[in-house]
């Protein structure tokens, strides 16, 4: 999966579509992201014997990561990842538009 923890991505499809937001976490068995504050979701929970109020509690829901696209901050424009070796053997993500390194 070439989208991962802490990257700054925008939503290309769906309710939030044209947001920008950080990924939470990646569940990479269901190919879903979590942005932080995109995607609300309500949950309606009861109370617990521990510390649980019951009520309604909204928090962020998971987006399939076809719907999110790398944000380049270099190029300020969403973006396709590119991979490239460096001269000490790593391999980066790239912008595929401005060809920086983003990690």
């Amino acid at each position: 999966m070439k989208i991962r923890k802490n990257d700054n991505v925008i939503i290309i499809a769906g309710k939030d579509r044209g947001k920008k937001g950080k990924v939470r976490r990646v569940i990479r068995k269901q190919h879903r992201v979590v942005v932080d504050g995109l995607n609300m979701i309500k949950r309606h929970s009861r109370a617990s014997r521990g510390t649980r109020q019951a009520g309604i509690i909204e928090l962020e829901g998971p987006i399939d990561v076809s719907n999110v696209q790398l944000f380049c901050d270099k190029c300020s424009k969403r973006t396709r990842i590119g991979f490239r070796f460096l001269d000490d053997g790593r391999k980066v993500r790239i912008c595929s538009s401005c060809k920086e390194i983003i990690d």
